[in-house]
């Protein structure tokens, strides 16, 4: 079965009867965003890549016809005439990272209707997960002014493979650096990391959890210091660092509470 499984029940449904009643002339599908809030004048295109690889490789086969057909507890034959089914048309699209704004195509796709139909879902997919996280990652980077920003959003995207696209995105929008080692690994890009509250809490105290870190990781360190007390905490750090001479480019790490208060 191939990724042409991977699309909605009613593109298939409407495919089906496209072929069926000789609807085969081009059509073309725009991807674009009607408005957009006030605060949020701009959308950063995202997605194209994948969507291209996927419209390259679209072809029904046997078993993804068989698939369908049981979706729609029909007898396989009733599937057969999308068999073969591929993508023959062509795409007009905003390169990647470029600045969309409302009414603005993203995409457009233009192919025999079947084919186009039927390919709907999953470039809907691809392009609006991933403009939406470059988006929102351009965003904090210009929130930053100059700063440097980086993802650690492994942990609560939907899935690693959406953890692996946020790497990218960020990467792209301006990002310094990553947590996903994979991502840092194949897009060549900083790994980035510190500690979690659990190591602190794995020692007697603070002190000790930020020595034995020292110890480790030899250079400049980052110290989670809101564990137990924030302000108690940063002068724990410096007391160590001082002792340590790791002052240079070495940081502490806010994670709890009111972080513009107490930065």
């Amino acid at each position: 079965m191939s990724e042409a499984t991977t699309t909605d029940l009613y593109e298939v449904t409407m495919a089906l009867s496209y072929v069926r009643e000789g609807m085969t002339a081009p059509a073309t599908f725009s991807l674009f965003v009607r408005d957009l809030p006030p605060e949020r004048g701009f959308l950063v295109a995202a997605g194209l890549e994948s969507a291209l690889d996927y419209l390259t490789d679209l072809r029904v086969g046997p078993e993804d016809a068989a698939a369908f057909a049981a979706a729609l507890h029909r007898p396989p034959r009733d599937l057969e005439p999308l068999l073969g089914l591929r993508f023959t048309g062509s795409v007009r699209a905003v390169p990647e990272g470029r600045v969309v704004l409302a009414g603005e195509p993203l995409l457009e796709v233009t192919a025999p209707l079947p084919e186009a139909q039927l390919a709907e879902t999953y470039v809907l997919n691809r392009l609006s997960h991933q403009t939406v996280i470059a988006s929102k990652a351009v965003r904090c980077v210009l929130a930053a002014a100059g700063h440097p920003v980086v993802d650690f959003s492994l942990r609560r995207t939907h899935g690693p493979g959406a953890g692996f696209q946020a790497a990218r995105l960020g990467a792209m929008a301006g990002f310094a650096g990553t947590s996903n080692v994979a991502a840092a690994t194949a897009l060549d890009i900083p790994a980035v990391g510190t500690m979690a509250h659990s190591y602190v809490e794995a020692f007697e105290d603070e002190e000790k959890a930020f020595r034995a870190f020292a110890r480790t990781h030899p250079g400049p360190v980052t110290f989670l210091v809101d564990t137990y007390d924030t302000e108690e905490g940063v002068r724990v750090a410096a007391r160590v660092l001082r002792d340590l001479d790791r002052g240079p480019g070495s940081a502490v790490r806010l994670d709890s509470g009111d972080l513009g208060a107490l930065a």
